[in-house]
């Protein structure tokens, strides 16, 4: 992109033109939720972070282009950050997000994962971005609404760092959803090469096996999706499309 717009600046274009307020309008039956980080502090590092963007629009286009409903939620609610180094990168939605009403209302004003129904949802994505490493691990309500999709017939999936959600993400009989199962997650050659192995609160590929999971890895930074039964994983930001279309690909089934 050759101009970087701030979020704030943005927002502040939203409210002006009356467009925060925009609806989606869809006939589709078929919902599904994506969670984003809340979190903005890169470790103790004093710089920022936050969610992906890519990890974001590349799964949304191709679910509503599909014809599916999306809505959009974060840890906090409110305000989902994302992280300005996507933006330094060129990418073929970047401009579509930024001139999306409906997509960029639901970013600023994302649902608190607390407040969220999971019987409203079929499938339940995590995107990425180092924030998810703080604070989707522990969180009660991921537990909560991923348990009761899958339980539900309904699919889980993560991408990149958002599979930070599946470190202990237990179904109703207290068992964690991935032990045993085959998953991508972002590697330890991916974390080495951005420099933050130190600064992470764990690495990724290695709490995968921790939590008894089978880690399936990737080439670095290339597309690698491994889809077991209804549990959807991404390695990375090329693996978000791909994610995404798999899903797709089940739900159609039903």
């Amino acid at each position: 992109m050759k101009n970087v717009l701030s979020f704030t600046v943005l927002i502040v274009t939203l409210l002006f033109n009356g467009l925060l307020f925009a609806s989606e309008a869809s006939s589709s039956k078929i919902k599904i939720l994506i969670v984003l980080t809340s979190h903005t502090e890169l470790g103790n590092t004093g710089k920022k972070t936050g969610f992906w963007l890519p990890e974001l629009t590349h799964p949304y286009y191709e679910f509503t282009e599909a014809g599916f409903q999306v809505d959009v939620a974060s840890i906090e609610g409110g305000m989902a950050p994302v992280d300005s180094k996507a933006f330094k990168e060129e990418d073929e939605f970047h401009d579509r997000f930024l001139n999306d009403p409906v997509l960029m209302a639901k970013v600023i004003r994302s649902l608190p994962l607390s407040e969220v129904n999971p019987d409203d949802y079929q499938a339940i994505m995590f995107a990425g971005g180092s924030g998810p490493m703080w604070d989707f691990p522990n969180n009660a309500d991921i537990s909560r609404v991923s348990a009761a999709i899958y339980e539900n017939n309904g699919i889980v999936s993560a991408i990149c760092h958002g599979t930070a959600a599946l470190v202990d993400l237990r179904l109703s009989n207290g068992k964690l959803l991935a032990e045993g199962r085959r998953v991508s997650a972002f590697t330890n050659e991916e974390e080495a090469s951005l420099g933050t192995t130190k600064i992470v609160p764990f690495l990724l590929q290695d709490k995968m096996a921790e939590i008894g999971a089978v880690h399936i890895p990737g080439q670095a930074w290339q597309e690698n999706v491994v889809v077991d039964g209804r549990l959807v994983t991404g390695q990375n930001p090329a693996s978000a499309k791909k994610a995404a279309q798999s899903i797709i690909a089940m739900l159609q089934k039903k």
